[in-house]
């Protein structure tokens, strides 16, 4: 009998009945705190730099801050679960994160602030993959392991516009130190119902760590963030810009050296090299460079153009959130148990590919009801198809030893693809429109019209992103249902 079948059969019982369910509840408030503050600080952000008083140039730092720790430490947030115990490591990243927000919540300058939010990134860069691996070997029957993943999906897509609509509520209601108290309540929940209803399998607790992997895959992410974030203020020719993306190219190439040589990896490649795995990191890291045309550029064009406020940008984004929640929940309990996710993912992001291209259509007279809202319902139809399959997909058939790594690499991928997203779009709109005002006659309305072309640009390219997605999904996965017993064969490509 394998170590793999002994541990399972070792495994605590309380994944039967509901406890199950109650478990994915735990869980998916643990996900939903992790995705919606990469957006609801956002929101808070102009509010916050008037009371602490901090320029526009430092005001970045808060949202980049979170995004390195985060997105540096992922990887080995991951081998910790799998050394350590994914629970522990679960809990220990809940409370954490909810110290750090409390810490953001009380800061009194700049300084503060930016040290809280790198805090919740380094114990979300925990608690985000031991949730995903828990949620991973907790649901192991192919229809409901459908079914749970479903919704976890369609709350890792609904994350981002929650943050948007909670942000915008709390700061004008409230205080947007409350965009970061909320987290105290989302957590302390968790925590009790972590303690009651998670389980975990027994680890031996003998791993050891991989040193130079750890430090050169940090060095590598922190360098490949810093400069891709650089390329929004500095331009891609400067030296802040691609001096770190170097420095980070070379350290990752490092990391896949290291990998290849050591006895016990931080990322051991047979997790990467698997069709379908890896057909999933790949899916979700460009589908999430794309996503950022939708939450940036499109809560541009409410503000500027049709003038929404804070409120009123969240709650247009909800239709979407609803189009979300039900096609990854069809995808994830009907549809991926039966087919997997090769015709899924690509449909879904072809899907998101027509919704993008429908809202280059937008013009400064559009209206939400006929310009907005129906780009907005056919993106979430898509990217439901896209969530639920991907995430299921990225932690099936792994060995349970290696359940906490492999989950780790979906948060670590789309974390990268978003950073490279925000850059990318965002150096093109802003050449969109400088290239626009430079070929047009001045006039009254150029400046709204350049803008107008900028987002444009962005929502294009967003087309293309999902476009590519589609491609290389339809090429990387294999065809049938998706291995979940991680002691079976492996499944022949096709």
């Amino acid at each position: 009998m394998s170590t793999d079948t002994q541990t399972r059969l070792m495994r605590p019982e309380a994944g039967h009945g509901s406890g199950r369910w109650w478990a994915l509840v735990v869980l998916a408030m643990a996900q939903l705190m992790v995705v919606l503050d990469a957006t609801i600080v956002n929101i808070a952000l102009p509010t916050a730099q008037a009371d602490l008083g901090f320029s526009d140039a430092d005001r970045q730092w808060v949202v980049t801050g979170y995004a390195l720790a985060f997105g540096s430490l992922l990887l080995l947030g991951g081998r910790l679960s799998d050394f350590f115990g994914r629970k522990k490591m679960f809990l220990i990243g809940l409370v954490g994160f909810a110290l750090a927000s409390a810490l953001g919540g009380a800061a009194n300058g700049l300084e503060m602030l930016i040290v809280a939010r790198a805090l919740q990134g380094a114990f979300g860069a925990l608690l985000a993959p031991a949730a995903l691996s828990l949620l991973s070997t907790t649901f192991t029957e192919p229809a409901e392991r459908g079914k749970a993943f479903g919704i976890f999906g369609a709350i890792s897509g609904a994350g981002g516009a929650v943050g948007l609509l909670l942000g915008g509520v709390l700061t004008e209601y409230a205080s947007w130190r409350w965009c970061l108290y909320v987290n105290l309540v989302i957590a302390a929940i968790a925590v009790v119902g972590g303690l009651m209803k998670l389980q975990d399998e027994p680890v031996d607790g003998k791993g050891k760590i991989d040193i130079p992997g750890v430090v050169s895959v940090v060095i590598g992410l922190v360098g490949l963030v810093y400069g891709l974030g650089k390329a929004e203020t500095d331009g891609w020719t400067a030296a802040a810009t691609l001096i770190p993306i170097i420095v980070g190219v070379v350290f990752l190439i490092a990391f896949v050296l290291i990998e290849r040589r050591v006895a016990q990896p931080l990322l051991p490649l047979r997790v990467v090299l698997d069709r379908n795995r890896g057909g999933s990191y790949a899916a979700i890291g460009i589908a999430g460079a794309g996503m950022f045309g939708i939450f940036l550029f499109l809560t541009y064009f409410l503000t500027a153009v049709l003038g929404f406020t804070p409120i009123q940008t969240g709650l247009a984004f909800l239709p979407m959130l609803a189009c979300i929640m039900v096609s990854a929940t069809l995808a994830g309990s009907i549809l991926t148990p039966k087919v997997g996710p090769r015709p899924l993912v690509p449909a879904g992001a072809l899907i998101a590919a027509v919704g993008m291209a429908y809202l280059t259509r937008l013009q400064l007279d559009s209206s939400y009801a006929g310009g907005v809202l129906p780009g907005l319902l056919i993106i979430g139809l898509g990217l439901g198809l896209v969530f639920a399959p991907t995430q299921n997909a990225a932690t099936s058939g792994v060995q349970h030893h290696d359940a906490g790594v492999a989950s780790a690499m979906i948060n670590t991928v789309q974390q990268i693809g978003g950073s490279i997203g925000t850059a990318l779009l965002s150096s093109f709109a802003a050449t969109a429109a400088t290239n626009y005002a430079s070929s047009h006659a001045p006039s009254a309305a150029l400046a709204a019209e350049a803008q107008l072309q900028s987002y444009h640009t962005v929502f294009w390219w967003s087309c293309a992103f999902f476009l590519v997605c589609a491609v290389v999904s339809a090429f990387m996965f294999r065809s049938g249902p998706l291995d979940v017993d991680p002691d079976a064969p492996p499944a022949m490509a096709h």
